[in-house]
């Protein structure tokens, strides 16, 4: 165009500037501003908003900022993309204060706002900003979210397990006769399976008749993997093959995590190979871990090392706790011990790993090895991730740590976990699991510690505050242990409730005394 002697306008750079978008276009980027300036385009607000996005999408967010600041008066849409940028760069204090001290905001402002906090793992920030949205503004107007805030907003519930606000969300898509394209299906899917909710996952994924594509199976996916719904996984999976849709990577992580869940070595092992000689999809270090983790979980720790010997590349660190986790389920100290020399080396501050091996040195008895451990975290400033439940009650998260009392209600939350332990030792004969017990104590102070286990005062708070027989949905942040395991399946069947209790691994469903892991996690 130049060497035609063809004088650009302030169209072109808009149109130009949009097509750099990764760092390795940030010289030409910088070129092509030599040359707005050149040509007089530089306060445009057209043009300064490209800008902005060009170099925050090039990951130099101090360029971006100071188009910004030149700007004389800048419009709305350089606003939202200064906000999105900062949103975007993981800096989610400085983007909500531009957010506050925006003259004007649309959809796309709050949309980006709610973003962030999402992308920032700020779920129930998110889910505050999204009901600022709804209140009206000075002039009695609505800012009416479309459907990338809705989907956001969905993926916010997701996480946080808020199905009833969920629940809400859908209802309003429904009500606004918002388009169901295959975005927000899919983060519908998404958002039910995460709360718990497999049953109205199916009916949304179902509903979409023809128009499923390859992220909507995935998501059911990956969603019947959690839940432990190991064969409708395998169908669904044959299904897509049939409808001549082809997998892709994250289809696999669904595939493989059904067969660690159901511990089916042998169907894993066929699924992996079948990833590259069938579907020409080169496995990522993700469904290696998954391998590792199937093979450790199976006990089949001499394949899982075999296996991670024979990976193209280097083992990190989800390699490394697959192994040391699995180990740690059949007690083999020696490969614990190798797979913690390794993990630490990649991540010298990872407390689980620690954790890990000082849960199978107290198993074994080996209490100065627990204190090793202890004393060594301590040293080095490392502190063992606290255990988190959280559960919904019209609409408000409650959360609750092991051994908390900050609860407003923590009285009557203890009062209801000495009635549900009472009635556990008399109608069931519980005993506590102590082995479960990392500290060196007396059998009575084990026994403590475990009664105040996060999940327990979270199952403690829903029975005395919701009516006979309504489901529990219970949201932890680690791994539930075997004795709180024990107690929800014998509250399922004393109490006569349903408790959906979701880990870091995957859903139990615990019902009439059992749960549907079938006690394999």
């Amino acid at each position: 165009m130049r060497r035609h002697g063809v004088i650009p306008d302030f169209h072109t750079f808009p149109f130009l500037l949009q097509f750099f978008d990764n760092p390795v276009h940030h010289r030409i980027g910088q070129q092509s501003h030599v040359h707005i300036l050149l040509f007089g385009f530089d306060e445009d607000p057209f043009v300064q908003t490209s800008l902005i996005n060009m170099y925050s999408s090039c990951g130099d967010l101090g360029s971006a900022r100071q188009v910004f600041n030149e700007s004389v008066s800048p419009d709305l849409p350089a606003w939202n993309s200064v906000v999105d940028a900062y949103s975007r760069a993981g800096l989610i204090d400085v983007a909500r204060e531009l957010f506050d001290e925006m003259p004007k905001r649309n959809v796309i402002s709050w949309s980006c706002m709610v973003n962030g906090y999402v992308m920032s793992g700020k779920y129930k920030e998110a889910l505050d900003l999204f009901r600022e949205m709804q209140l009206p503004r000075a002039d009695g107007s609505f800012v009416r979210p479309n459907e990338f805030t809705m989907a956001t907003v969905l993926l916010a519930c997701g996480r946080l397990g808020a199905l009833e606000q969920g629940k809400w969300i859908h209802a309003y898509i429904d009500r606004s006769a918002m388009e169901v394209d295959l975005v927000l299906a899919t983060a519908l899917i998404d958002m039910y399976a995460k709360c718990g909710s497999i049953e109205r996952a199916k009916w949304v994924f179902n509903a979409m008749g023809r128009k499923k594509d390859v992220k909507a199976y995935s998501a059911m996916i990956s969603g019947l993997a959690m839940h432990g719904h190991t064969k409708e996984c395998f169908d669904l999976f044959s299904e897509m093959i049939s409808n001549e849709i082809n997998p892709n990577a994250v289809t696999f992580m669904g595939v493989l995590g059904a067969c660690v869940h159901g511990g089916l070595v042998k169907e894993g092992k066929l699924y992996f190979a079948m990833m590259n000689e069938k579907f020409g999809i080169t496995p990522s270090i993700q469904h290696y871990g998954c391998m590792v983790d199937l093979y450790g979980r199976a006990g089949l720790i001499q394949e899982a090392k075999s296996f991670i010997g024979s990976m193209p590349m280097e083992p990190d660190v989800l390699i490394w706790g697959s192994l040391l986790s699995g180990s740690r389920v059949i007690g083999d100290i020696e490969t614990c011990e190798m797979a913690l020399k390794n993990l630490i080396e990649l991540d010298p501050s990872n407390s689980g790993a620690y954790v890990l091996l000082s849960n199978v040195y107290a198993k074994t008895g080996r209490w100065s090895e627990v204190k090793c451990i202890r004393d060594e975290m301590e040293a080095k400033g490392i502190k063992k991730l606290p255990g988190c439940s959280s559960v919904e009650l019209d609409g408000i998260i409650h959360e609750f740590m092991a051994g908390d009392k900050s609860h407003e209600e923590s009285e009557g939350i203890y009062a209801m976990h000495e009635e549900i332990m009472k009635r556990l030792r008399m109608e069931e004969g519980y005993v506590s699991d102590t082995k479960e017990v990392l500290l060196d104590l007396d059998e009575e102070g084990k026994e403590m510690a475990l009664s105040v286990h996060s999940e327990k005062l979270a199952v403690s708070f829903c029975l005395l505050k919701t009516k006979a027989g309504t489901p529990v949905r219970i949201i932890k942040n680690l791994r539930i242990c075997g004795d709180c395991h024990v107690v929800m399946k014998m509250i399922s069947k004393v109490f006569g409730r349903e408790i959906v209790v979701r880990d870091c691994n995957r859903f139990h469903r615990f019902s009439d005394g059992k749960c549907s892991c079938g006690d394999y996690w």
